[in-house]
């Protein structure tokens, strides 16, 4: 009896000291597209929402960071001030302009926006002359891609070797033309780009990072000392994920501590696909719970890894397990890993 109350008390030490340790070294990212575009629920937030997570923002005392400058606090091993948290959005839409940057310029936080730059200027979407205006106030324009393509998809009969040149152009082609319009040190310390509709495999993150980039999905999560900086973590905001009770508790979330993830790349080649998560020993596999489209999974537990599969294939296109875990205080650890099926609409 004594044995089993003292491992349970070393573990809730373990689990607390954890969080006080990743919570030095841990920030959210959020990651909008559109605001004020109610026409489009899927990838917008209600103009009084996006008001409403900056009220909830300053009125909980969490500090916003640059994109940049988190990135290279991670980079550097910098400590992270308690529940930071940075905003970026994607595609450069018009909306950004009219409805989110008033807002974010009255309080004056940073934002980081991703441009395709083949859709400046195009009806819906920002101008250069927009965005040269918002970089000369301090936001970060980033890279995401010149065709907003699906960059790991080939083309048919498409080798290898042809399809690394023709996705390292269209990326670089955007970098170029963002130098061109805004001014020539944009972008470049550190590079940052982010995946067209989250997609990407292996082989295409190795390019980007072979090319300097820190590059982002869509996929939800915590970011941490121990990131993965080829694929980053960002929590999705709509009407629906943008619902205050969604938004809380996304942001008080931390890095679920992992130290081997198989596989790491997306693309899925056994339907369903099999997860195996090996766990630091601060937190023990059997207090994390997986999810598929809502509804927890069976589990395979040993003391420091969990593996899970969903009950049945999954669809065409992007796909998702969350895995999560208490971290005290009321937070929790979470883990999203991305699955990329072939054949799924844009």
């Amino acid at each position: 009896m004594r044995s089993n109350v003292t491992q349970g008390l070393r573990c809730a030490l373990a689990i607390l000291l954890l969080a006080a340790l990743g919570s030095a070294q841990a920030a959210v990212v959020l990651m909008y597209h559109r605001v004020g575009e109610d026409a489009i629920p899927a990838t917008s937030v209600r103009v009084e929402q996006f008001e409403a997570h900056l009220e909830y923002l300053d009125a909980r005392g969490y500090t916003v960071l640059s994109l940049p400058g988190l990135i290279e606090h991670l980079r550097q091993g910098e400590p992270l001030p308690d529940r930071s948290v940075a905003i970026s959005f994607d595609d450069a839409y018009s909306s950004i302009y009219t409805h989110a940057w008033p807002r974010l310029r009255e309080r004056g936080l940073p934002f980081t926006i991703f441009v395709s730059t083949a859709s400046v200027d195009r009806p819906g979407y920002m101008s250069w002359t927009q965005l040269r205006e918002l970089a000369a106030a301090g936001v970060s324009i980033a890279n995401h891609s010149h065709s907003h393509a699906k960059l790991n998809e080939r083309l048919p009969g498409e080798s290898t070797e042809n399809w690394l040149k023709r996705v390292t152009e269209d990326v670089e082609h955007a970098q170029r033309r963002i130098r061109q319009e805004i001014g020539a040190g944009v972008n470049e310390a550190p590079r940052l780009f982010a995946y067209p509709y989250g997609e990407y495999n292996e082989a295409l993150a190795e390019q980007l990072r072979s090319l300097g980039y820190i590059a982002f999905g869509q996929h939800s999560g915590a970011i941490g000392a121990g990131s993965d900086l080829r694929a980053l973590p960002r929590f999705p905001m709509n009407e629906i994920y943008g619902r205050p009770a969604s938004f809380a508790e996304k942001l008080d979330t931390l890095p679920l501590p992992l130290t081997r993830i198989q596989p790491w790349d997306p693309s899925v080649t056994e339907n369903p696909p099999l997860l195996r998560l090996q766990l630091k020993p601060e937190v023990p596999a059997w207090r994390v719970t997986c999810f598929y489209d809502g509804e927890p999974m069976s589990a395979q537990v040993s003391a420091d890894e969990i593996r899970v599969r969903a009950p049945e294939p999954l669809p065409p296109g992007r796909s998702r397990y969350n895995c999560t875990a208490p971290a005290g205080s009321g937070r929790y650890y979470w883990y999203s890993h991305p699955w990329v099926v072939p054949g799924g609409r844009d």
